[in-house]
């Protein structure tokens, strides 16, 4: 089964349940069905072919839904791009995978023309919005734009569609690198499916459930919200972001919301909000968390303010797409774990040879299942990295580059990334196990740990702070806490204090930029 056959089966079970809900628009599983077909059948009339590839560049909408099932249904190759992307990093994209057609809109009209000014084989820019009353670039970008709209109107509705099976490519995600450089990770129709499902089993979800993301479509976790609700049939209420949280709290009880993924850094705006009470999401079953472990004082508060709701801390990889989940019921006694293996995949941990270790040790996680990426695009050296043999002749088995700890139990302990482990006086410190700590004091909204380049030490640890407006935290306050907790080799030796610490497109700390931050700040 591919992604569009979802979509499909939901239409003929449910044409006229709301399938999307954005700003106050809503769009029936028959009108989005329509809709995408419309839009596939734009793209053949257009001559795309079997694995062309379409730039979707959009905000969360309508018409990045419809893009992309309707790029799948064309037999097409879609690739989501944050709308928060410069262009330098757009023409990149465009470069490695030469699409022929990018949607996009009007705010985002100079980044593109930018990215695409010397990309000639970008024959067609639909935009989504009223680009005529837009910017107006010059010739000749201007003759290769579409109205989205006038081009979806205009086309069939009938199936006019290209034999597919589910072993294609659905989608190409670019990632940022530990090299600096953008991969792309190619994910199959199968492997989609297949995670969706895996999720949709651990999480027991249905068909009645209304499900409220804030997440960008370029982030997987996103995607998955938009692939989820299809497989299901249910009701997806998309943002365009997390801008005004109140506004999304209330809309929690409004709308009757029974499911809410969020991320660390959402979570951690959440428990900070003045006002909010237990139970004022009475309808809340659901809360799932991905991107990075959540901090166990943050699960801990938002089981408070929502009592109803059974909390998953997930782990997972835009390579693997989920990897782990720790079940609601372990969340009290194992707060730090994320748990075991998604259903129908392996999660194990190997020393240096590829040799598996057993509890206690740590180690790298490695995956097995049908939920992989099948490499890198048009990257064989970074896929050759990660994609290694398994028990098996002709299957690969991912190696994430993360290190872990498994319990007697078999839970599993993030412990961080392979080049974040800072070796400070000859120890190792994990920079999560010192974030957590950091986690549990009051007032500390953000948190990061980096080495800083020390004589004595070889590296120092340093933990960099976002703080609540009305904290008053001080470094000393922040050591002693730690040395509660801490071996003293673990116990930052600075703290830094910032309004806000960068974070990716999906969420993440930036640890790595703080990192090389500090080194250049040593060097000077």
């Amino acid at each position: 089964m591919r992604i569009e056959d979802l979509l499909k089966r939901s239409a003929r079970r449910f044409p006229g349940k709301a399938a999307l809900v954005f700003e106050n628009k809503i769009l029936t599983y028959g009108e989005l069905d329509d809709l995408s077909s419309r839009f596939a059948n734009a793209l053949l009339a257009a001559g795309s072919e079997r694995g062309e590839r379409v730039i979707i560049y959009l905000d969360n909408s309508i018409e990045s839904v419809v893009a992309i099932f309707g790029t799948a249904k064309a037999n097409g190759i879609f690739s989501m791009v944050n709308s928060m992307t410069k262009a330098s990093k757009l023409s990149f994209i465009v470069g490695s995978l030469r699409p022929r057609f990018i949607v996009t809109q009007t705010r985002l009209l100079g980044t593109c023309n930018e990215a695409v000014a010397n990309a000639p084989f970008v024959e067609q820019i639909f935009v989504s919005d009223d680009f005529e009353a837009g910017l107006g670039p010059p010739e000749p970008l201007a003759s290769r734009r579409r109205s989205f709209w006038r081009v979806v109107e205009a086309a069939v509705a009938a199936e006019l569609l290209p034999p597919a099976i589910d072993l294609d490519l659905a989608y190409v995600s670019y990632t940022s690198g530990s090299t600096g450089v953008p991969k792309g990770v190619m994910m199959t129709h199968q492997s989609s499916v297949m995670g969706a499902g895996a999720m949709i089993e651990y999480l027991e979800s249905r068909d009645d459930d209304v499900i409220l993301s804030i997440i960008p479509l370029s982030f997987d976790y996103g995607l998955y919200q938009i692939i989820m609700t299809a497989m299901l049939g249910a009701t997806l209420h998309l943002e365009l972001s997390f801008a005004f949280p109140n506004r999304i709290m209330r809309k929690l009880a409004s709308e009757g919301i029974t499911t809410f993924p969020l991320v660390p850094t959402t979570a951690a705006i959440i428990v900070g909000l003045k006002g909010l009470g237990p139970g004022s999401a009475p309808t809340l079953r659901c809360i799932t968390s991905t991107a990075a472990p959540l901090p166990p004082a943050h699960s801990a508060r938002l089981q408070e303010l929502f009592p109803s709701a059974r909390i998953f801390s997930n782990y997972g990889l835009t390579e693997t797409i989920r990897s782990t989940y720790l079940p609601p019921e372990e969340l009290k006694n194992r707060p730090t774990s994320v748990g075991k293996a998604i259903p129908n995949t392996e999660a194990f941990i190997v020393d240096a040879q590829g040799q598996r270790v057993g509890p206690g040790v740590v180690g790298e996680l490695v995956i097995r299942g049908a939920n992989l990426l099948r490499g890198y695009w048009q990257n064989e050296e970074a896929t050759e990295k990660v994609l290694r043999p398994g028990i098996y002749p002709w299957e690969k088995t991912f190696h994430t580059c993360d290190l872990f700890v498994a319990d007697p139990d078999g839970f599993l302990y993030f412990k961080g990334r392979m080049d974040d482990v800072i070796k400070s006086r000859g120890e190792k410190v994990a920079p999560r196990e010192v974030e957590d700590v950091l986690y549990q004091l009051k007032g500390v909204r953000e948190a990061a740990v980096i080495g800083v380049p020390d004589p004595v030490q070889g590296l120092a640890v340093r933990a960099v702070l976002a703080l609540e407006p009305d904290c008053t935290l001080k470094a000393r306050d922040v050591q002693v806490h730690c040395a509660r907790y801490l071996e003293d080799y673990m116990v930052p030796s600075s703290v830094e204090f910032r309004g806000e610490l960068p974070k990716t497109e999906s969420g993440k700390i930036r640890r790595r930029e703080l990192q090389d931050e500090a080194a250049r700040g040593c060097e000077t």
